[in-house]
């Protein structure tokens, strides 16, 4: 971490049929490595329970993770209503893991993510190493 990096908040949590916690685990280590702040909301976790706690604690990043398979649907869903709630709609919001049953679902399932309103989409293999980049780019905390 270089010296007077603040890093960002960042909240990292699945959707509401997403029991899967590892990868949760994984990301938060990421990111806490990377000197930024993490707040993870865990498994299952309800659409209204994440506006609100985004709202609340108002991050420089929201992360959403899926692995059930089910992650394409809930997560069209979820941006929604986070772009609806009003401190929300220029915060910087990805999705990423196994969105789909039908394996990656390429550029088209990206292309539907992000025109509803996700920043990116990171669900192919190697998609850890697009992450970083991904943070590289992001404006981040106060620098001495």
């Amino acid at each position: 971490m270089k010296p007077g990096y603040t890093g960002l908040d960042v909240v990292v949590t699945s959707l509401a049929s997403d029991a899967h916690t590892w990868n949760l685990v994984y990301l938060q280590l990421v990111l806490e490595e990377l000197g930024h702040r993490v707040a993870n909301l865990g498994a299952c976790v309800p659409d209204a329970l994440l506006v609100s706690e985004c709202a609340r604690r108002a991050p420089g990043l929201i992360v959403v993770s899926s692995v059930n398979g089910h992650g394409f649907h809930e997560a069209k869903r979820v941006i929604a209503r986070l772009r609806a709630e009003p401190g929300l709609t220029a915060t910087p919001v990805v999705v990423g893991g196994k969105l789909g049953i039908d394996g990656p679902g390429g550029r088209e399932r990206a292309a539907a993510l992000t025109a509803a309103g996700y920043d990116a989409v990171f669900e192919d293999a190697g998609s850890i190493a697009a992450f970083r980049s991904f943070l590289d780019r992001l404006p981040v905390g106060a620098r001495s």
